[in-house]
């Protein structure tokens, strides 16, 4: 069943689908993370029905967002919230697999790329029975290896990789980044309150960037009392707080 929902009152529409990608806190908080720049050129790997690029335009309307996709029907959708959100101009998605990104992209065109990759290699994880969302979920059909390898062709010198992911695939996250020539320089861990181990973790990596990596502070999601923290609050709208 395929739903629309507002980010915020007055704000962009987003659509999704119960077959292919629900909206989920990865999301937003990944859609929080960039720092952005008006005019600054995105593409998006794995783009869904294009909330990723929605919540980036949201934050900043001077952008250019290029969603690379594999399933049809879901690049259909992207490209019908462009249009309901007058965005056909700023928001397009090209469908295809990005394992062949150089048939469907120009080199270092891209000032940040972004992407919600599949977190588990194959075998592992538990995963849902539907297929496009076993695929959104397991390395089955990309690897992490692929992802950053799409990622590096697409920056220009400089230019930004950020990405969610899971805390006990860093190692293997930082491995793969350095293969393809991208040096990590921040990271954030996510926890659900204050003292919690780490269930999502956000990281910046930069094409031609030096050694040295910035650990911030954990973005809790809640407080002691179980309320929403503010920065949670932000990365989903309901603040004014939507530009860090």
């Amino acid at each position: 069943m395929e739903h629309w929902e507002s980010l915020c009152p007055g704000g962009l529409a987003f659509v999704y689908d119960d077959a292919l990608f629900r909206p989920g806190t990865d999301s937003f908080l990944l859609g929080s993370f960039p720092r952005l720049k008006p005019g600054a050129r995105v593409c998006d790997l794995g783009s869904g029905t294009g909330l990723l690029g929605l919540l980036l335009l949201q934050r900043q309307r001077e952008l250019t967002v290029t969603g690379v996709e594999l399933l049809p029907e879901a690049v259909q959708l992207a490209e019908e919230a462009a249009a309901r959100n007058g965005l056909s101009g700023r928001l397009v998605c090209r469908q295809g697999d990005l394992r062949d990104i150089r048939a469907l992209l120009p080199a270092g065109d891209f000032d940040l790329v972004v992407s919600n990759p599949p977190y588990y290699p194959v075998g592992a994880g538990h995963l849902p029975e539907a297929e496009p969302l076993r695929s959104a979920r397991s390395e089955a059909g990309c690897t992490l290896e692929e992802v950053c390898a799409a990622a590096a062709y697409l920056l220009r010198w400089g230019g930004s990789f950020c990405l969610v992911h899971k805390p006990e695939r860093l190692a293997d996250l930082c491995c793969a980044l350095r293969a393809s020539r991208l040096e990590p320089k921040r990271l954030r861990l996510v926890c659900r309150r204050a003292g919690d181990a780490p269930s999502l973790l956000l990281l910046e990596a930069r094409r031609g960037g030096r050694p040295g990596l910035d650990i911030a502070a954990p973005l809790c999601l809640e407080d002691g009392a179980g309320r929403p923290t503010a920065e949670l609050d932000a990365a989903y709208f309901r603040t004014k707080e939507t530009n860090p």
